[in-house]
């Protein structure tokens, strides 16, 4: 009976600090893809992409934040050519060197047209253009409200296979399709 007396209180204690605990996502494995699908998580969490030159230099980084209402984009790179440059999510998570064409079309989920100033777009992976500094440096961040982190929604960055980020060499003029007229891709980060 002692034992009895000094377990069940123990177990109670265990269930009770689990359950105040942080909540982590549940995970269940799927074998055919190798993603996990996760009850979405409160709070912020993030990735952290390399960015790529097309010598496959490193560049610099961008993270990535989930937050209620979009992906926080923090941005800080150099060695880049100074003014403005178009920037999107792309569909596929692959950057191969020089020209980064793996990395596919923008990201485009919903089928929109392209442009943050069309009136029948924009695509999930269209972002406002960028601006780097006379020294070739950018440090930045703004909100992409069209995609997500949290993996098994259409528009979610982490689908199978990856998507990737990628500068362009000029800016997006935000209405021409299919990409905005915004020039070769300089820059890309694979997001997996």
């Amino acid at each position: 009976m002692r034992n009895y007396a000094r377990v069940v209180p123990t177990v109670i204690l265990a269930l009770g600090l689990a359950a105040c605990g942080d909540e982590k996502p549940k995970v269940d494995e799927n074998a055919e893809t190798g993603l996990t699908e996760t009850e979405p998580m409160e709070g912020e969490y993030s990735t952290s992409v390399e960015l790529i030159g097309n010598e496959g230099e490193s560049v610099g980084a961008v993270e990535l934040i989930q937050k209620e209402d979009g992906v926080m984009v923090k941005l800080q790179a150099e060695g880049l050519p100074p003014g403005p440059h178009g920037i999107h999510f792309h569909e596929k998570g692959t950057c191969e060197t020089p020209d980064f064409e793996s990395a596919g079309g923008h990201f485009n989920p919903t089928d929109a047209s392209h442009g943050l100033e069309h009136d029948e777009g924009p695509h999930a992976g269209d972002l406002p253009n960028i601006e780097v500094n006379e020294d070739g440096t950018i440090d930045t961040e703004f909100l992409a409200k069209n995609v997500t982190l949290t993996l098994g929604d259409d528009n979610s960055l982490l689908q199978e296979g990856g998507t990737a980020l990628v500068i362009h060499a000029g800016e997006d003029d935000g209405k021409s399709q299919p990409s905005g007229d915004s020039g070769e891709r300089i820059v890309c980060g694979e997001i997996k």
